[in-house]
């Protein structure tokens, strides 16, 4: 059987990335772009000028992609790009380039929903991983648990009401003065603090019987304590604030992940994005999920974050399973996972 070489493009935030796949699980190229820090001085990603630098950066990844691989575009059997969900201006740089690919070499296109690409990310990292299994999808602007059933057949098990874990991390950062990007120095700093010291709530809906999220409450809950605090002319621990916060947070995940593999019977937890290089979510995972019998697996960090080695492998499912776009394609920045 002829090996399947997919070229694979992101631009869905501010990573511009290209990446050669090889029949889904073999990475030969993964690069990455980053912009964090042109957008850390604004606290934040600006969508403008993630476009704008997704333009300046795309043909330059996705040359470097194909020599790291060793390929010219010939060699390239079909084009898999991000369609959604994502900042719209961003998604719409990589889905024009994808097309534009397409249409030159004759190639098949592959629109490719980035959530599914995060959850694709395990298959690099677990060449033996196969269906079913649960999987936490966790990031900035994401967090699902999802029952996979087979390759592109997904149940929606849980999602978040409100913000985003990751989206949490960043405000939470921002308010005790950490800065952006949130998450990594939330991690870091909490290992100087004492998770104990400060009892942030935490929201479930076990018993209607759903596994969704709620964290715009303990947000708040973190504003609370500090403007008390400042009102008192207290000063903060700010390793102890950051270090109870994401034990709240991870404690919900970790419950509402070990509560999904019970409902579905299954005993192997993969987990996808940003948020899944988070050291307590992974000691916390791995740790609670061994008392139970379950596998828990993370891809590398590399792969966690927004790449195109994760699209890569998503497209090659797509394509085996006949789902090819055509030149009609346009950006879906509220693409909804299992969307078609």
């Amino acid at each position: 059987m002829k090996d399947i070489k997919i070229l694979a493009i992101e631009t869905s935030c501010d990573e511009t990335a290209a990446a050669v796949v090889v029949n889904g699980r073999e990475v030969m190229s993964n690069i990455i772009s980053s912009q964090i820090d042109i957008h850390t001085k604004f606290g934040g990603v600006v969508p403008e000028v993630a476009s704008r630098k997704h333009i300046e950066a795309i043909s330059f990844v996705t040359e470097q992609a194909l020599k790291e691989a060793n390929l010219s575009l010939q060699d390239i059997d079909a084009i898999g790009v991000t369609y959604g969900p994502g900042l719209v201006g961003a998604l719409l740089v990589g889905v024009q380039y994808g097309k534009a690919l397409a249409y030159s070499l004759k190639k098949p296109l592959i629109a490719v929903n980035h959530i599914e690409g995060h959850i694709s990310a395990n298959f690099i990292q677990y060449k033996e991983l196969e269906p079913p299994f649960i999987c936490l999808i966790v990031s900035g602007g994401h967090t699902f648990i999802v029952y996979m059933k087979n390759y592109g057949q997904f149940e929606i098990l849980g999602q978040t009401r409100d913000d985003a874990a990751g989206e949490a991390f960043d405000k939470v950062a921002r308010a005790i003065g950490l800065g952006y990007p949130g998450g990594p120095k939330i991690d870091k700093i909490s290992k100087e603090g004492n998770q104990k010291a400060i009892v942030f709530p935490r929201a479930n809906f076990h018993e209607k019987g759903c596994l969704d999220f709620s964290f715009s409450g303990i947000k708040s809950a973190v504003l609370n304590y500090i403007n008390k605090a400042s009102m008192k002319n207290e000063a903060i621990n700010v390793a102890d604030v950051a270090a109870s916060f994401q034990k709240a947070v991870v404690d919900v995940l970790v419950d509402n992940a070990l509560q999904a593999c019970k409902m579905k019977g299954v005993d192997k937890i993969a987990i996808a994005g940003g948020v899944a290089s988070n050291t307590c979510l992974r000691d916390t995972m791995i740790s609670e999920g061994s008392k139970k019998g379950i596998k828990v697996l993370f891809p590398s960090p590399v792969l966690c974050t927004d790449n195109a080695a994760m699209i890569g492998s998503a497209a090659y499912y797509e394509l085996i399973n006949g789902r090819v776009a055509n030149l009609k394609l346009n950006a879906i920045p509220n693409l909804k996972l299992g969307e078609r």
